[in-house]
Order: C-alpha cells, then sequence, then structure tokens
C-alpha cells in the first residue's frame, strides 16, 4: 500500500501548461516485534501474553508418544504486573511476542508507603514503583541506593538492588566470647530495617 499525494504545478513557458504531479511515499510502518516460538521459551525468559508481560519461572516439554502427536509445552509463568503465577500448556509452534523491555540505573529516592519513587540521575526523569515491583529489595533501600529497574512501556516491573551494599548496624545485642550456641553470630538490625546475623565481635 502506498500513500499517493496529488498536487498541481505550472510549468513557465510562452504558454503556462499546468501539469498534474503524482507522488508515491511508502507510508510508515512500525516494525513488527520479534515473535518467540513456545517450545524456545526458557526459564527466566520474558514473554508477552495477552497484552501483558510474563516472566518464566518454569518450562517442561513434553514429547508424543503416538505418531502424529503434537509436541507440547507446559509453562509456569507471573504475570510482571499483577504477580499472578499460572501454568498453563501451549502447542510447541504457539507465538508469543517479545516484550519491549528496558532497563535503567535509578537513584532510591523515598517511599510513601505505598509506592517508591526513584529518578534517573542522567535525565533526572522520576520513576515510581509498585510494591510489588520492589518486594524483599525494600529491605536494603536507603537513600541514593543506585538500583536497576526494569520498565515495560515506561512502567517499572521489576527493581533490582546492588549485589553488594555497605550498611551500618543501628542496633545489636553485645556478643559473649565463646558463645558457640548460635553458632559465632547474632542477629543485627540494618539502618534500612533489614536484620541479618553477623559475627560475635560486631557491634553498633
Amino acid at each position: 500500500t502506498l500513500l499517493v499525494i496529488l498536487g498541481r504545478v505550472t510549468i513557465a513557458g510562452p504558454e503556462a501548461i499546468p501539469v498534474v504531479v503524482r507522488s508515491t511515499i511508502p507510508p510508515f510502518e512500525e516494525p513488527m516485534a520479534a515473535l518467540i516460538d513456545a517450545i524456545n521459551v526458557k526459564r527466566k525468559m520474558f514473554v508477552e501474553f495477552e497484552n501483558a508481560p510474563f516472566y518464566c519461572l518454569e518450562s517442561e516439554i513434553s514429547t508424543p508418544t503416538a505418531r502424529g502427536g503434537q509436541t507440547l509445552v507446559r509453562l509456569k509463568m507471573r504475570n510482571m504486573l499483577t504477580r499472578a503465577v499460572f501454568d498453563k500448556t501451549f502447542k510447541a509452534s504457539d507465538k508469543f511476542k517479545e516484550p519491549d523491555l528496558q532497563t535503567v540505573e535509578a537513584s532510591y529516592l523515598y517511599s510513601d508507603g505505598d509506592f517508591f519513587h526513584f529518578m534517573v540521575p542522567d535525565t533526572f526523569e522520576q520513576l515510581t514503583a509498585s510494591k510489588q515491583a520492589v518486594g524483599d529489595g525494600a529491605q536494603w533501600l536507603k537513600d541514593g541506593t543506585i538500583c536497576v529497574v526494569t520498565l515495560w512501556n515506561g512502567v517499572p516491573l521489576q527493581v533490582t538492588p546492588p549485589a553488594h551494599m555497605e550498611l551500618k548496624v543501628v542496633e545489636t545485642d553485645p556478643g559473649v566470647r565463646g558463645d558457640t550456641a548460635t553458632g559465632g553470630s547474632k542477629p543485627a538490625k540494618l539502618e534500612t530495617g533489614a536484620t541479618v546475623r553477623v559475627p560475635l565481635f560486631i557491634n553498633e
């Protein structure tokens, strides 16, 4: 299909001659999203299903024993918007879209109780993530923590805090030398609110 633009110009000369001009311009076409066969969906992959992004938790392929039978794929997936998990069986040739995901680094600002707010340092764009998107990572967040935020259509799906952090111990009992009943460790509360086990010699 072509977009046809009609116009009229006049050729100068002893006798002005109107000429109809037909211009053909290819229409703008958005690139098609990549498609993934169900049999190629593996654990820890993201796919788009029923207009929502999903994360594959488990993938199991069932090969038919009877002649002419179909290969089936059982997928256990998590809806990244609702966090609901479900099992569903697909034909091996069923297609999934590859979701348009983007990852950015963002600095943690604050939580208002319902949502967590971050800022992308390079653009100063602010992102608002749900409790579900942050998950257990909330216990490691403090002002300025740089996290990796996974976005889908601009919506934060997942917030991943750093693998290693330096955090201050704000509360712990004094360790007793020679105490082996606890395996040489004791509980300690960190500045972010998380509780971990630390060696006996660690104090506030």
